[in-house]
């Protein structure tokens, strides 16, 4: 049965807070491509009836006899991308939505509310279920609400969205497991996209809208971040206090009582407006194991005791945090490029996860066509994924910078088969900066495994080549870490880039050769590298990051330290790994490509610090030899035309071949 009572103009302002917008629970369908029988259900591209439909089915259901079903069965997720219209934009007043998910065992979930009419150019809301856990974010802050769910059962989602403040607040079946101030707060439409391994049925899908009113006096708790979810962790939590009333406000009292103490903080001296917020900030809290409520209380507003509402003055949030799994760390690994517009989405959620999950994250970005590229990393890395920017957690799938959660709490529950200790010494004098990587084995194991090593540095700048594309200029794309109030692009000058990969060795797979043929349990093993910092490396800013890798291709464990870090670790002795590098002195960082994409020829730039032997290369995405060209000895600046115009649309592979040493780019023609 249908329930559809979508009103305009002043009939809505009067019955909107007593009438159900929009209800379906898919029972008068029949079965097949939902979006022809609907009027308020279509497609991503509104052709309906087509691979983008959801499919009504009698195979599950919350309520008899049908629900829609969502599944992928493309490498990048989809085809199906089911839109559900809301049939106006709402900027005000008190949305709900509400339905039922159904998630295949080892199977995900994920939707998404648009904040524009103009499908594909807003995001509000993003909602990700993996591995029994459901989170959400926003586009700019992940891990704004988080719960456990049961595969293969139904459960109800219920997101409440005060539009007037921003104050979201999400249920799970029933209980609060989260309260924020939402980075977007207009709504459009819901769009339910399967994602790669995604499987799902929905149900019972209602949306509704009320006014909302100002009370005079009002002080609302709008947002309770613990500031972590790991136990063990000493984190900082944040209040939000927001005057949800039309009076200043001066002062108030807030509490946190978490597991038991509760943590009081008088604030006065304050000239709150009307719908500002103010942030309240604890420290030096530890998480504990376990099912723990978290409660934040305001009160005594304006030294009057109670205020005109008491239904947002408590939220109360279950803090339950995962354990981690004993020695491991986890890894992100972000494809991006200065080139990229949406790339800083990227940067932003990187640094994020570097903040937030200290001791248990180690962060890589892997540029791409710029300066800062590392041609074996950079080729590496583009095996794994489809476009830019990407994120891959330990080398598992393949997403979004902003999707990175469900991964990361799966991967840091996953017990590693070794733990990762880095040591190090090094001279300053000579640049000289030798490491150890030593595994410690937990289980038995074989030579499949291997170990790699990751330099990484903060802080990076330059000028040629710098800049940075940014798609978030002027906030039409949203909120995005301050981009939105850069221009585009970004000056080189205004840009300092943070977690860039400088060198991977021996080989993106790691070295063949690093652990016997048996490894038995309590075993430990080192491999050692070598390198020489260039002068332009800032020390200081360097980490060092031991990969673990195991059979599958998946990073399974790794440690990241400091120089200084690693070398209180103390360097030990073992086995050589083979590593090939660029000379630092020979080649100015590595070649630029441009432009890329290209639409006619692309350009081969070289910088070389002495005479060098100069091959260029050209291949398609298979190998297959295109064309190749030997330009003999080069010194200096050069600018090598490389023919592409008469190439197909495509992905191709650009070698550069400095005395035997090889540099790889992708270029893609459009």
């Amino acid at each position: 049965m249908i329930k559809t009572t979508l009103f305009t103009g002043v009939l809505l302002v009067c019955t909107s807070a007593f009438s159900q917008l929009f209800s379906d629970n898919f029972d008068s369908y029949t079965n097949g491509a939902l979006g022809p029988q609907s009027l308020q259900w279509t497609t991503w591209s509104g052709t309906e009836g087509g691979a983008e439909d959801g499919i009504v089915t009698t195979n599950q259901a919350s309520s008899p006899t049908k629900s829609v079903y969502f599944n992928s069965t493309t490498s990048g997720g989809g085809p199906q991308d089911c839109v559900l219209k809301f049939g106006a934009l709402y900027n005000s007043g008190i949305f709900t939505y509400e339905s039922k998910f159904y998630v295949n065992t080892n199977k995900t979930a994920y939707f998404n509310f648009q904040g524009s009419q103009t499908i594909g150019s807003i995001w509000a809301l993003n909602v990700n279920m993996a591995n029994g856990l459901l989170t959400i974010d926003d586009g700019i802050t992940p891990d704004l609400a988080m719960a456990p769910y049961s595969p293969a059962t139904w459960f109800t989602l219920r997101i409440e969205a005060n539009l007037t403040l921003g104050r979201w607040e999400a249920f799970v079946d029933g209980t609060s497991i989260g309260v924020w101030e939402n980075g977007v707060n207009t709504l459009a439409s819901v769009d339910f996209y399967p994602l790669q391994g995604s499987q799902f049925y929905v149900d019972d899908v209602l949306f509704d809208h009320t006014t909302y009113t100002l009370p005079s006096l009002n002080a609302a708790v709008s947002g309770l971040n613990m500031g972590g979810n790991i136990a063990t962790q000493i984190v900082d939590p944040v209040i939000t206090v927001m005057n949800a009333g039309s009076t200043t406000i001066n002062s108030f009292d807030i509490t946190l009582d978490y597991n038991g103490t509760p943590y009081t903080q008088n604030i006065t001296g304050l000239n709150l407006a009307s719908l500002a917020s103010y942030t309240v900030n604890y420290s030096g809290i530890a998480l504990v194991a376990g099912s723990n409520p978290a409660v934040a209380t305001v009160s005594n507003i304006n030294a009057g005791g109670a205020d005109d509402d008491a239904t947002d003055d408590i939220v109360t949030i279950n803090v339950n945090p995962f354990v981690p799994a004993p020695g491991k760390m986890v890894v992100g690994e972000e494809a991006t490029g200065t080139w990229c517009q949406w790339c800083p989405r990227g940067a932003v959620y990187m640094d994020m996860y570097e903040a937030k999950y200290d001791g248990f994250w180690a962060g890589i970005a892997v540029h791409n066509g710029d300066p800062m590229a590392v041609s074996m990393y950079d080729t590496g890395l583009n095996t794994l994924f489809t476009g830019y920017p990407s994120a891959l957690v330990d080398r598992t799938n393949d997403v979004d910078p902003s999707g990175m959660a469900t991964d990361f709490w799966a991967r840091l529950q996953t017990p590693p088969a070794a733990f990762i200790t880095n040591g190090a010494v090094w001279n300053p004098s000579t640049r000289v900066l030798d490491v150890s990587v030593s595994a410690d084995f937990q289980i038995g194991a074989n030579n499949t495994y291997k170990l790699a090593c990751v330099l990484t540095e903060d802080g990076v700048t330059g000028t040629t080549g710098y800049s940075q594309s940014n798609a978030y200029a002027g906030g039409s794309n949203g909120v995005m870490g301050g981009y939105e109030s850069l221009p585009n692009p970004v000056p080189a000058a205004q840009m300092v880039y943070d977690h860039v990969a400088r060198v991977i060795a021996p080989a993106f797979t790691g070295e063949p050769n690093s652990f016997p043929a048996v490894v038995n349990s309590g075993e430990t093993h080192t491999l050692t590298f070598s390198f020489t910092l260039p002068a332009s490396w800032n020390e200081n800013n360097v980490n060092i990051v031991g990969l673990l890798i195991a059979p599958n291709g998946k990073i399974d464990n790794a440690d990241k330290t400091t120089i200084p870090e690693a070398v209180t670790n103390g360097y030990v002795f073992g086995p050589a790994a083979s590593v090939t590098e660029i000379n630092a002195d020979q080649v100015d960082n590595t070649f630029n490509l441009y432009p890329n994409p290209t639409v006619g020829n692309a350009v081969v730039s070289l910088n070389l610090k002495s005479e060098t032997n100069v091959e260029i290369v050209l291949r398609d995405m298979s190998g297959k030899l295109i064309k190749t060209r030997n330009f003999g000895k080069l010194f200096g600046g050069s600018n090598i035309e490389l023919g592409t115009s008469e190439l197909n649309s495509g992905v191709y592979f650009v070698e550069v071949i400095l005395d035997n040493q090889k540099m790889t780019k992708r270029l893609i023609k459009e």
